[in-house]
């Protein structure tokens, strides 16, 4: 007696179900990775180009109860906004925090700022800059 095949001849029925599923699946990897790739670029875009006000700190010198900081600032020609620095102990607690203004229509600006601290301060720290 000979057994019978279990198989299907290939090609008379169609594709199989897994053959379906797994184009489905791909489809929709396809979709996910075009939509997280698209929010990247978004996210990007908006932190780079949108961003009017740029800084660096060039040098600081600590005292008893200040910081002066001398920050370099970049920005956009009659853009106005605010640099957020920052200083810490040598235990690492925060002694002084200030927002500093930046208006004009200069687009670099050198600027020695001094901030204000409850200790004496070992860092003095860029926070960010932001735009109004």
């Amino acid at each position: 007696m000979s057994t019978a095949s279990t198989r299907l001849p290939e090609g008379r029925y169609g594709r199989s179900s897994d053959e379906r599923a797994d184009r489905k699946l791909r489809i929709a990897a396809s979709v996910l990775g075009a939509a997280l790739l698209a929010l990247v670029g978004y996210f990007a875009y908006h932190y780079v180009a949108q961003n009017e006000i740029s800084a660096q700190v060039i040098t600081f010198q600590a005292s008893d109860d200040t910081v002066k900081v001398h920050l370099e600032v970049h920005k956009d020609a009659g853009a106005s906004g605010y640099c957020t620095v920052r200083s810490q102990a040598g235990d690492g607690a925060e002694v002084g925090r200030a927002d500093f203004r930046f208006s004009g229509p200069d687009t670099r600006i050198d600027k020695v700022v001094t901030l204000r601290t409850t200790a004496r301060g070992t860092t003095a720290e860029l926070l960010g800059c932001h735009a109004d």
